[in-house]
């Protein structure tokens, strides 16, 4: 499904063309309504202090939102990074066959959590998230004979540590779809609509420095860009690095090639 707001540069382009409209539209067609008298000027002046300084608020709340969620998808990285490295020292504790296949179950799963966060097609996600889940299921099977017939606190650890490196999928994939809602995009660019009409409006000879007047549809468009762009988690300039998953990679790797594993859990 096409989201307008997974694609930051096409918000920069439309914020910039629909601003700069109603500034212009704000002059050639509001303004012969306005008066010339000291009383209107002053009254057109605090309405268009308060319309910016609600408009700024605005952005900076909404600016606000997009860094939160972004950084809950860096935390939720490492923590999935966390969970899928104990788990791959916890599997030791299995039998040596179920280990094995557990082990290359998870380096499997890494690799598949990794190419996670450099799909950008909705095509793409969906076959991953098929495999991911075949993955998942196979892992929990793998462990579910021994968790059953053993008692004690040993495959009591092991479950639970591989319940987190299932949950920790589920909660990464919540906050990749936890975006700003449309309602607060909506609210956001009519008042940019306004606050650029209302600049128009109080402008003078506005056909003679229109180059000037295009400055703050430019400033409001390129903060919309900002703002789109950390939200969206697949596309943009600023996107999610998995750094913790491809050093555990990298570690686990090492393990593999017989050295010894560098990180603790």
């Amino acid at each position: 499904m096409f989201y307008i707001f997974d694609w930051p540069a096409i918000i920069f382009v439309c914020s910039l063309i629909l601003l700069t409209l109603s500034a212009w539209m704000g002059s050639c067609f509001f303004s012969r309504y306005r008066n010339a008298d000291t009383e209107s000027e002053f009254d057109l002046g605090v309405i268009q202090t308060a319309t910016l300084t609600l408009l700024g608020l605005i952005i900076g709340f909404t600016f606000s939102m997009a860094i939160t969620r972004y950084d809950l998808r860096h935390t939720l990285e490492e923590a999935e990074a966390n969970a899928i490295g104990t788990e791959y020292l916890r599997a030791d504790l299995l039998p040596a066959s179920s280990a094995d296949k557990t082990k290359a179950l998870l380096v499997e799963y890494l690799d598949q959590r990794i190419t996670f966060y450099s799909l950008r097609l909705d095509e793409e996600k969906q076959a991953l998230r098929a495999q991911t889940e075949k993955t998942q299921m196979a892992l929990w099977n793998n462990i579910l004979p021994y968790v059953k017939s053993q008692n004690g606190a040993t495959p009591a650890l092991i479950a639970s540590g591989m319940n987190e490196v299932l949950n920790s999928e589920g909660y990464t994939q919540a906050a990749w779809w936890n975006r700003i809602p449309i309602a607060a995009w909506t609210l956001m660019i009519a008042i940019a609509v306004f606050a650029n009409a209302l600049v128009g409006y109080g402008a003078r000879n506005y056909m003679k420095n229109r180059g000037l007047f295009i400055i703050f549809p430019l400033i409001v468009s390129v903060a919309f860009f900002l703002i789109a762009d950390i939200d969206s988690p697949t596309r943009g300039i600023i996107l999610i690095k998995p750094r913790n998953l491809l050093s555990l990679q990298t570690t686990l790797q090492s393990q593999l090639s017989n050295k010894p594993l560098s990180a603790s859990h």
